[in-house]
């Protein structure tokens, strides 16, 4: 059941079922390991630009068509009903609770009201993954790639995968530049320095949603250089999950972002103290010597 107003009742996995035996067994194994060293509740968070592919991707990790997309519209929320859904689903006493949200971008430009409707709808929400979802095949740089401040605990994710390269690029060569393109803005938003990059590293996962995907022997859905794609995804987001840092608790805190008037109040001390010495001091000693003067006689 899709959330309403945030309220979401858990319904068992159906479309667990119907993934190829293969992926079932692969899936099998990260909800395992998930269980062991996570915890039986994984929470995943996704967002990215209008008509990018974000719904069609939670379906495509569902195995079930539980959001609606439209191929006529920019995002898959109408304009009146743009607002974050919540979709939960239960296997094997394991709970997966997605949340999609309304494109964040419109005409070019960052969405300020809908990303007020997701700040307000994730608050006092723990976050375990963010999935950014933007397009391999038309991947537009703005401003929004910089607005993100939770990626040491997200990945990004690039559908319409399934594309020829230009310039007879080779299919791992394509994506790895396109991936390297995207990874220098986002560290760059995120405020990575050079030493913390191969440490704080962005993972990146294509995808491919259409129903032209091509499929391995074992009936998996396959990209180009035969990578089965949703376990793959599945297998990275588990890897994010289970590395050092801890989720995402959506506070207040968090939503407000940094307070302009806390920037440098740590160097006030500092400031006073060279203001003190080099400036003061300097200024008390120019009036005393002038005062010494003064009270000398004209004619002295």
């Amino acid at each position: 059941m899709l959330a309403i107003n945030g309220v979401s009742v858990i319904r068992e996995w159906v479309g667990f079922q119907q993934f190829p035996s293969a992926t079932q067994e692969k899936l099998l194994e990260l909800i395992g390991k998930l269980k062991q060293e996570s915890g039986s509740t994984l929470t995943v968070l996704v967002m990215g630009k209008g008509g990018v592919g974000k719904s069609s991707t939670v379906n495509s990790i569902l195995g079930e068509r539980t959001v609606a997309v439209s191929a006529f519209q920019v995002s898959c929320f109408s304009v009146r009903n743009s607002t974050p859904v919540m979709v939960s689903r239960s296997w094997e006493r394991f709970a997966l609770n997605i949340f999609d949200t309304p494109g964040l971008v419109e005409k070019g430009y960052v969405n300020d009201q809908a990303l007020d409707l997701i700040k307000r709808f994730l608050l006092n929400k723990a976050i375990d993954v963010l999935l950014y979802v933007d397009r391999l095949d038309t991947y537009r740089v703005d401003n929004l790639d910089r607005q993100i401040e939770i990626w040491h605990r997200g990945l990004v994710v690039l559908t319409h995968a399934q594309v020829s390269p230009p310039d007879g690029l080779s299919y791992d060569e394509f994506t790895s530049r396109r991936s390297e393109e995207l990874s220098k803005i986002v560290r760059l938003g995120a405020r990575i320095r050079k030493q913390e990059v191969k440490a704080s590293s962005i993972p990146i996962v294509c995808v491919e949603n259409s129903g032209r995907c091509n499929r391995n022997e074992l009936d998996e859905k396959i990209l180009p250089n035969g990578t089965a794609w949703i376990p793959n995804l599945v297998q990275t987001i588990t890897k994010v999950v289970l590395s050092e840092s801890k989720g995402i608790l959506v506070d207040q805190k968090l939503i407000d972002g940094p307070n302009p008037n806390n920037k440098g109040k740590m160097l006030i001390p500092l400031i006073a103290v060279f203001q003190y010495f080099f400036v003061v001091k300097r200024i008390l000693k120019w009036i005393k010597n002038d005062i010494a003067r003064e009270s000398r006689p004209s004619w002295a």
